[in-house]
């Protein structure tokens, strides 16, 4: 059919308008980059499990805070909690209930955990078995878990009516001096003679050198013109100074963080450990009370430093790309069904001892099924920020930033804390706690199997350049 021109210049114009308004929230933010900004306080009752007690004491609140960033692309959700771990049905819940909540896949939501040791785990099928052997509320409290998650999904809805312009990324980093150190002081046959833990008073510990870390702090700033809206920042460490009697707090780490939300009024600054599965302040921290602030405040200086010290540049959405590798993790051989599963049974073990049964066996379940984690990559502009699961080796993450040269490479570990600590292959021969059936369920041919990912996941065109 015919129209006369101008009815048919009309009605090519309605087409287009409607072509338009289908693509719309496709589109809506194409050309530019925006963010949504959430701050959800998740602390838990008195009386509720926290790592290693019944929570007996509020000493400061816990949060679960992040951003959702939009483009042409599909929402990408970054959230860090205040928790020592979420992992297996707990872990992958929270990212489909925050990818339903920001309108994007799950695969596009990274949420990791800081592993505060006097904060909660989550995990709803280890939670399940315990309730349905009478002991839930005992170690793993699901309805607390759930709610955080619906907490934190309502906040991300609430902050999507409101989205605040990115006009600039900022890119800084400094050095963290006194904190790190590495755990594992091997001898001289190349095996493990001493463990510097969290805290030490042994001289040995304390002489020792710090060995292998990364004492680089790095921050990644998003601006609105000269407003910062958001910090992101990324240290590897373990993050307790002293633990375990059921005093909730988010530890030193938390507190440099507040500490910069004070400093910077208006902007959100959040946390992410990187890989300290073999790390923490142990050659620094003596374990007193005393100790906490002062490794806050060389925490915090170098969150201000890095901060001061950044190179800002345009950003817009085509400088915003995510990559997902789906990844099997190799399973443990120590693990044992029949075994974790009569442990589970055993009404003569304590609590503790058959909720560790259950995570074990959970993990074994998913893993020999084949299932797979989501390891991804945020690429924006000139900065890699890699999301990885587990009690990660530092090496991981030296690694990765020796296979993206030009690339700042930021690190979140502590994603899926299903798989325990994920360490080197050599460290499976070296003994040690890390590498110990006590603590990894993945078996030493996982350092082949995440180098590849990594590299993949890193490059970019620029790495090719002499």
């Amino acid at each position: 059919m015919l129209f006369p021109l101008p009815l048919r210049s009309l009605f090519l114009a309605l087409l287009f308008i409607v072509s338009q308004f289908n693509g719309f929230e496709q589109r809506l933010y194409a050309g530019n980059l925006k963010i949504v900004t959430f701050n959800e306080e998740v602390t838990p009752k008195l009386g509720m499990p926290v790592a290693y007690a019944p929570a007996r004491k509020i000493v400061t609140p816990l949060y679960a805070r992040g951003v959702v960033i939009l483009s042409d692309e599909q929402p990408v959700v970054l959230c860090a909690v205040d928790a020592i771990g979420i992992g297996n049905l707990g872990y992958d819940t929270w990212r489909e209930k925050l990818a339903e909540a920001a309108g994007t896949s799950p695969e596009r939501v990274a949420v990791h955990s800081l592993h505060q040791h006097d904060a909660p785990r989550i995990d709803f099928a280890t939670g399940k078995i315990m309730e349905d052997q009478g002991l839930g509320g005992k170690n793993y409290d699901n309805d607390y878990g759930r709610e955080c998650i619906a907490q934190v999904a309502n906040a991300i809805q609430s902050g999507l009516k409101s989205p605040q312009t990115v006009t600039h990324l900022g890119i800084g980093k400094a050095k963290v001096k006194q904190v790190a150190s590495n755990r594992r002081l091997l001898g001289a046959d190349g095996k493990v003679r001493l463990m510097r833990w969290s805290k030490s008073k042994s001289p040995d510990a304390i002489n020792a050198p710090e060995g292998v870390i990364d004492p680089w702090l790095r921050c990644l700033c998003f601006w609105n013109q000269n407003q910062p809206i958001a910090v992101l920042n990324y240290y590897a460490t373990h993050p307790q100074s002293y633990y375990g009697q059921g005093d909730v707090n988010y530890e030193f780490v938390g507190m440099a963080r507040e500490a910069r939300n004070k400093a910077l009024p208006g902007a959100l600054n959040v946390y992410f450990n990187g890989a300290a599965g073999n790390i923490a302040a142990g050659k620094y921290n003596d374990g007193s009370t005393e100790m906490r602030p002062v490794l806050a405040k060389r925490v915090e200086r170098a969150m201000e430093s890095a901060f001061k010290n950044q190179e800002k540049d345009p950003i817009s959405s085509a400088d915003l790309h995510w990559k997902t590798e789906m990844t099997t993790l190799p399973v443990s051989s120590h693990l044992d069904p029949k075994l974790l599963q009569a442990t589970i049974n055993d009404q003569e073990k304590t609590a503790k001892e058959r909720s560790t049964a259950a995570f074990r066996l959970v993990w074994y379940q998913r893993a020999s099924q084949g299932h797979q984690i989501p390891i991804t990559c945020l690429h924006l502009k000139s900065a890699s920020i890699l999301h990885l699961p587990g009690e990660l080796f530092i090496e991981y993450q030296l690694l990765a930033q020796k296979f993206a040269p030009h690339q700042t490479v930021c690190l979140a570990a502590y994603g899926d804390y299903g798989p325990g600590y994920i360490c080197t292959e050599i460290a499976y021969s070296q003994g040690g706690y890390e590498s110990s059936p006590r603590a990894s369920q993945v078996a030493p041919e996982v350092e082949s199997v995440l180098t590849e990912v990594i590299r993949r996941l890193v490059s970019s065109p620029e790495d090719s350049k002499p």
